[in-house]
């Protein structure tokens, strides 16, 4: 009998007949002889609707509270689904993060899982229940609710399935896989039926949003397959693992892109010791995330650094860059937040020239002006103007031939 952890996200469950028909699907896994443990999304918009009603509440919602109201999407989604499989004749249990074992740190909002206490879901399972957990979220050890940020369903499947030791997680969504690149940008973008952990993070982290990056990051520490497939249809989806298929190991695999950009620029820095420290010290203290930072050569003891941000944290963050700037003896902070990334990866790149050369010709011959780049070994990435990230996604994708990747 195996053990197996499937994810469904808020698409998955936006109302009561999509419930009642992932309660289907949940009941096939039964049918099969294994064991199944559940992890459910908020309803649709769920999320977005408890924050906006937060903040008709007041401006700034203690991030407790907030945290507090967001589980409770989770919660309904879970409550329905095992609702809608006892309907059907199976034996189900609806249980929070708490009741499922995941303990957290205590940063709202985005907290980390410390640990998973799998005692509750393991005697669930042998009472022969199928177990529906709430997704997204977690408790501290002073048993204060927690939220791990947006996608945070998708890590708590696989820690739950790396704590139970499952055979696969499988996260199903509104796609059918892990495509070359985004299918609304470019209709001809081919399905990968395989992708290695490591190619797979750095397309999540730099936009595809099929699956978390911290949920990949899981999956590789642990060594936990992961499936990601649609919930609306039969289709084989991609499998994430450790080794995937030798083949076209010397092609790019993916192309991502990300809109949510924003660049900051602090001009006339004094170029001696500390002042980097002094810039992104407040960032970290306020968990705001940096992405590409670029220095100039000093002249005369003066240079610009430029950093980019998430643009939902670009307010926040100049509330902390331009104070601290103006401490170190900066002229001023500028910042543009029309801009995007878009990224090829692929382990094939490893040791390989020419794949920076053809992706700056390719958007050159597009006419797409470079802002600034940043790399690792299988990853290039160029900050672009945000209008022109269609054009650019498709040139990528045409000029690397990932039509014709399998």
């Amino acid at each position: 009998m195996a053990l197996i952890v499937q994810k469904y996200g808020g698409s998955s469950v936006a109302n009561g007949e999509l419930i009642k028909s992932v309660a289907r699907r949940v009941a096939e896994a039964k049918d099969e002889g294994n064991q199944v443990v559940v992890v459910v999304s908020a309803m649709g918009d769920t999320t977005d609707e408890l924050i906006k009603l937060a903040h008709q509440v007041t401006e700034q919602p203690k991030e407790r509270e907030l945290d507090v109201l967001l589980s409770t999407g989770e919660t309904i989604s879970s409550t329905l689904l095992a609702m809608a499989l006892e309907s059907l004749g199976y034996k189900a249990v609806s249980l929070t993060g708490a009741q499922a074992g995941i303990q957290t740190d205590s940063s709202h909002s985005q907290a980390r899982i410390l640990r998973v206490d799998p005692k509750r879901i393991i005697n669930e399972l042998e009472k022969g229940n199928i177990v529906i957990v709430a997704g997204f979220q977690g408790v501290t050890p002073d048993m204060d609710i927690t939220t791990l940020g947006r996608g945070g369903s998708d890590t708590t499947a696989v820690a739950l399935a790396a704590s139970l030791s499952a055979e696969i997680c499988q996260i199903y969504t509104d796609v059918e896989g892990v495509y070359t690149a985004d299918p609304h940008l470019v209709p001809e973008a081919s399905k990968l039926e395989e992708i290695g952990y490591e190619e797979m993070l750095e397309l999540a982290s730099y936009g595809a949003k099929v699956i978390h990056p911290r949920a990949v990051e899981l999956g590789k520490l642990y060594n936990m397959p992961i499936l990601v497939a649609s919930s609306f249809s039969n289709s084989m989806g991609t499998v994430i693992c450790k080794e995937a298929s030798m083949e076209l190991r010397n092609k790019v695999r993916g192309v991502a892109h990300d809109t949510n950009v924003a660049k900051v620029t602090v001009i006339g820095v004094p170029d001696r010791p500390g002042i980097a420290m002094a810039i992104f010290e407040p960032l970290t203290k306020a968990n705001i995330s940096v992405d590409t930072i670029v220095q100039n050569a000093s002249i005369e003891n003066i240079t610009d650094l430029t950093f980019t941000v998430a643009r939902n944290d670009l307010i926040k963050a100049m509330s902390l860059v331009e104070p601290a700037a103006q401490s170190v003896g900066a002229k001023r902070c500028v910042t543009n937040a029309k801009l995007a990334k878009v990224s090829i990866v692929g382990t094939g790149m490893q040791n390989m020239p020419g794949y920076a050369a053809l992706m700056f010709r390719t958007l050159y011959e597009k006419g797409i002006n470079i802002q600034l780049i940043t790399t690792s070994e299988i990853r290039i990435t160029c900050i672009i103007s945000e209008d022109r990230v269609k054009d650019a996604v498709q040139a990528l994708h045409k000029s690397f031939e990932l039509e014709d990747v399998a």
